[in-house]
């Protein structure tokens, strides 16, 4: 068999390569070309165009680079329906990959569609699009299921992969060994977690550097963690703790998030996968964003949510605090972070909840996604 497949960014590369490796534990001789990243292409995949190539072109800032991303998209879906696949799986990246499954799709060739667009959030028009250019969507979160279900699109609930990775239980003693942090289980340790991006950074540096200070004044004894993705990023944040909270210990990592997080009493994260992760640790969090104010009011008025955090969108409520953009000062998020600190055994129901969420994404994720895509290619 052969299967066509475009990833758009890293994220995207490290699920399409375990889908890779669980498509082909069932079908050994099967073949893979697209869009890929370094994962994907240890896994087999033969690359037509390099993933970063689109991540450079900003795959999902489509309408600055609009033009560059028409040619590439246009030889792939000539590429494919002069020599069809099997099926063609876009992972992620949907405003490249939605466009390109619509071409295929008209053209007879069976499409999935994997880690559903945030229908959830905004945006919710794409579903005319999506049902008219996938054969299969396959989602991560159990929520996401019913919208698609209410609009006779076929989908397929897979759970999610880091879910699979997490153990159910973590230790922070071996987690603290492994990262040299505090003395045992005894000491206080925050997590700061302020993003990924460089453009996330400039906005949450400086409030969570104040935010350790402000802690700091009032638990002297609490210790600091902060895992940054690469180097840049890292000393974008040791240039703000020096700036802005000098007089507190915090050790600054290049990568190790998950462990610093496993590490910590109490995590402090910008909203995003992290979250996730901090929930999947089972770890009391807070979580807080900033963004560009034009971007949070229109952001703001085209939210079909009350919540922006994983967790609670999980758990169909509020279950950990979200103190977003003007919200995100030190004399809210200190407070947050001291009542998780100070108060552990009011955190009792929440990690119960986190439980119960794990074990409902725990799925085997990559195996239910490889059984989706195989059905969708014998139909």
């Amino acid at each position: 068999m052969r299967f066509a497949v475009v990833a758009g960014e890293p994220s995207g590369d490290i699920l399409a390569s375990g889908l890779i490796e669980a498509i082909r534990a069932r079908v050994p001789g099967a073949r893979f070309e697209g869009i890929a990243g370094p994962r994907m292409l240890a896994a087999g995949c033969e690359t037509l165009y390099p993933l970063e190539r689109l991540s450079v072109m900003g795959l999902f800032e489509v309408v600055g680079r609009y033009l560059e991303l028409i040619p590439v998209r246009r030889q792939l879906a000539r590429r494919f329906t002069e020599n069809p696949p099997d099926a063609f799986i876009g992972v992620d990246a949907p405003d490249f990959n939605l466009s390109l499954e619509l071409a295929l799709h008209g053209a007879g060739i069976k499409t999935v569609h994997f880690v559903s667009p945030s229908i959830w959030a905004w945006r919710r028009y794409r579903l005319d699009k999506i049902a008219r250019a996938v054969d299969m969507m396959l989602v991560l979160f159990p929520f996401e299921s019913p919208l698609y279900e209410a609009r006779s699109i076929p989908v397929r609930f897979v759970g999610h992969p880091i879910a699979d990775e997490i153990a159910m239980r973590t230790s922070r003693i071996a987690a603290r060994a492994r990262l040299g942090l505090g003395h045992g289980d005894g000491a206080r340790i925050v997590a700061l977690l302020p993003g990924s991006r460089m453009g996330e950074l400039r906005r949450l540096a400086e409030p969570l550097a104040r935010t350790a200070r402000w802690v700091h004044r009032r638990r002297p004894d609490v210790q600091f963690v902060a895992p940054l993705v690469d180097r840049p990023t890292h000393d974008f944040f040791s240039r703000a703790l020096a700036g802005h909270a000098p007089d507190i210990r915090c050790d600054v990592l290049l990568g190790a998030s998950r462990d610093a997080m496993a590490a910590s009493d109490v995590v402090l994260l910008a909203s995003g996968t992290a979250t996730l992760e901090a929930l999947l640790l089972k770890r009391p969090m807070v979580i807080t964003y900033r963004t560009m104010r034009l971007t949070w009011m229109l952001g703001r008025a085209m939210l079909h949510v009350d919540h922006v955090g994983l967790p609670n969108l999980l758990a169909g409520g509020r279950l950990v605090p979200e103190l977003l953009q003007d919200d995100a000062i030190p004399e809210r998020l200190g407070p947050a972070l001291l009542d998780r600190l100070d108060r552990p055994d009011r955190q009792r129901p929440v990690l119960d909840e986190f439980d119960r969420i794990h074990r409902a994404l725990r799925n085997d994720a990559f195996a239910k996604a490889a059984e989706a895509v195989l059905e969708v290619a014998a139909a």
